[in-house]
């Protein structure tokens, strides 16, 4: 019991909770959701969202914010939509350059000490105007092999959620397990120790914009393997969205403190949150706001668990 009250504790298992009471507010308003038809309809589009978050968590880890990702991933899906399907070698060597592009992002934010949240804001200007040129009105058509993918049934449980679990593991492996992982958290937690040891700064950099470049690749090409077509607005909510979802997850915009694990479950939890207000017959024009109120209300706990940690400590 005295572990549970721990604060460090009760920060981690926030996310799940907040996931687990907002499926049980779900069953009780609409129990046909409690099925496997309900779930899948209810997390459809979850996939998509969690991959932009952690997308943007490879850039909060190393104490930068990126306002562009929901341009790049309705530019990736643009690109899905038309000349991957109709050119795929083209196709795959655009999506190839894009996640280059972001690599080539993070050297000049990190060479010219630039402030990201400029840089990534003038970025998602860029990304809208080549997705309008791309695909000037919505249309397409998403490549046969990629909708066949996501769409995919798997028994008992649904893709999405199976899919949100392996993705959530893997990185979890990658930045919370490993050496190399530890290098990259170090660059937005304590970079001084990290320049010390003799790591450049700069490569740590490049590789998380890289990373957040290839995770909005994999965001888009799933977001038009669900719809089957494109349109150059798409995805720009994925912006506020993956924000959302990293720092719902436990996750801190300075010090390298992020939870992919948690990361991916706040994703599903905004996912369920957009659900229980259609349920509620919450018009549209209302859902971002009460969306929004959630979140805040989730964050007020985790301030009332951190100042508990800080008086403990």
């Amino acid at each position: 019991m005295n572990a549970l009250l721990n604060p460090r504790v009760l920060r981690a298992l926030l996310p799940p909770v907040s996931f687990i009471l907002l499926l049980a507010v779900i069953f009780i308003v609409q129990p046909r959701a409690m099925s496997y038809l309900g779930l899948n309809l209810m997390l459809n589009l979850a996939l998509p969202i969690a991959l932009a978050t952690i997308a943007q968590l490879c850039i909060i880890t190393v104490n930068d914010l990126d306002l562009s990702i929901g341009g790049f991933v309705s530019l990736v899906a643009c690109i899905g939509a038309t000349v991957l399907n109709e050119t795929p070698l083209l196709g795959v060597l655009l999506l190839v350059l894009c996640i280059a592009a972001y690599a080539g992002i993070g050297a000049l934010i990190h060479w010219r000490n630039l402030p990201s949240i400029v840089v990534t804001l003038g970025l998602s200007f860029v990304w809208l105007g080549a997705a309008i040129l791309l695909l000037p009105s919505p249309g397409g058509s998403a490549p046969a092999w990629l909708s066949g993918l996501v769409k995919l049934k798997t028994p008992l449980v649904p893709f999405a959620i199976l899919a949100s679990a392996a993705l959530a593991l893997a990185v979890h492996l990658l930045l919370m397990r490993s050496s190399f992982g530890t290098v990259l958290r170090g660059a937005g937690g304590n970079p001084q120790a990290v320049r010390r040891a003799g790591w450049s700064l700069l490569r740590a950099k490049m590789t998380m914009y890289a990373l957040c470049g290839f995770f909005g690749v994999l965001s888009g090409l799933t977001l038009v393997g669900l719809t089957t077509s494109a349109d150059a607005n798409i995805a720009l909510r994925y912006t506020l969205l993956s924000i959302a979802g990293v720092i719902l997850g436990g996750g801190e915009f300075t010090g390298g403190r992020v939870s992919p694990v948690g990361a991916v479950i706040g994703a599903l939890t905004l996912t369920l949150a957009g659900s229980l207000l259609s349920f509620l017959r919450i018009s549209p024009d209302w859902q971002i706001g009460a969306q929004g109120a959630i979140l805040i209300a989730v964050l007020a706990l985790r301030a009332l668990v951190n100042q508990t940690e800080r008086r403990a400590a």
